[in-house]
């Protein structure tokens, strides 16, 4: 069977040549006689790869030489709570509350100390993040650091601005890291799930800046501590080896192929397509706010369910899958990652187009 076009919010689309690359190294890596996964990782073949990602990534991202790049697991999710364990310590903290991801990251901070929230979109259902300057000056003074999430793959909103705040900055950039020039190094922490842009899942993606680490809680179980995985450089415990060697390869596949710059402006044409499909008719309707738009997970709807229903499940066996709503909030979603050909984004227009002629 050929491959269908993935619009998946995550797991979500990886490119063919880092899939290919992966098969082989499954069977036999780099003519060891052994698969990746079967290799350990304190092999000198191994330590190579983790070295190169965190050298990559580093580089993409513009902070090699101020932030440890740390390889954890437990998803996103487990550093909604690992954040302010290790930080916090009954301090105060902002949280922009911005999405359902959000949401959850305030509720585990709360177990910490207390929780500010200087703006919050929830009585309009998420459909917009909060437009620079008009929130800023709502931060404590003495808040121990802010926390946002730079794009909500649920409602489908994306800060387009890095923040310009006086207090450290966490966040949450699990779905559009490496996907867009952005000034990774004003922030303190960063944290990506790996799934969307990154890689398989299984890994979560932590920089933490080195200037930080004497703030932490020393007094923490030992694997929740930051500290111990920076001074083991990650392999305290076994690391997640293939999602860090499958990240490794997409990180040379974004540099070979024009780095950040290239990325950004590939995903703003694809959303821009698929944005125009959305506004150039009655029959969709967008469900955030135009200025809070996403580049990597638009969002919309027909208006009704049971048409949105039938939308993806036909769409589905066009070949075009992923494209349900996320359970809570129902509708139509268009997850865009790097990896997506422009061909997937063009038989997605194509499709919508039909599907307005023959249900509109």
């Amino acid at each position: 069977m050929s491959r269908i076009h993935n619009f998946s919010a995550g797991p979500a689309v990886l490119p063919e040549s880092v899939i290919q690359e992966a098969q082989q190294a499954l069977w036999n890596f780099q003519d060891t006689g052994l698969g990746l996964v079967e290799m350990s990782h304190r092999s000198k073949v191994f330590e190579a790869v983790a070295a190169s990602a965190t050298e990559r990534l580093g580089r993409l991202l513009g902070v090699g030489d101020t932030h440890h790049i740390l390889f954890l697991q437990g998803g996103a999710s487990s550093q909604f709570f690992m954040v302010p364990m290790n930080l916090l310590r009954g301090g105060t903290a902002s949280y922009v509350d911005t999405g359902v991801w959000s949401a959850k990251a305030i509720k585990e901070a709360q177990r910490f100390g207390t929780v500010d929230v200087p703006f919050s979109s929830k009585s309009a259902g998420y459909d917009r993040v909060p437009m620079a300057g008009s929130w800023e000056d709502r931060v404590p003074s003495d808040a121990v650091y802010v926390h946002y999430t730079s794009n909500n793959t649920v409602a489908g909103t994306q800060f387009p601005y890095v923040p310009d705040l006086a207090v450290p900055m966490v966040v949450d950039a699990s779905s559009d890291i490496l996907s867009r020039t952005w000034d990774a190094a004003a922030h303190d922490i960063i944290y990506a799930g790996a799934q969307k842009n990154l890689g398989p899942s299984g890994l979560t993606l932590v920089a933490v800046k080195k200037d930080l680490v004497d703030r932490f809680d020393p007094d923490l179980p030992t694997m929740l501590r930051y500290g111990t995985h920076i001074a083991k450089d990650s392999m305290f415990n076994t690391p997640p080896t293939f999602p860090i060697y499958v990240v490794e390869r997409v990180c040379k596949w974004i540099e070979d192929n024009g780095g950040l710059p290239a990325m950004e402006a590939r995903n703003r044409a694809q959303a821009a397509k698929v944005y125009a499909a959305i506004d150039g008719t009655d029959f969709w309707c967008g469900k955030t706010a135009v200025d809070s738009r996403s580049i990597m997970n638009p969002t919309f709807t027909t208006g009704s369910d049971e048409l949105d229903t039938t939308f993806w499940k036909s769409a589905a066996e066009q070949g075009l899958s992923g494209l349900k709503g996320h359970r809570s909030v129902g509708g139509l979603r268009a997850s865009m990652y790097n990896a997506l050909p422009d061909a997937a984004v063009d038989a997605l227009v194509d499709f919508m187009a039909e599907f307005e002629r023959t249900h509109g």
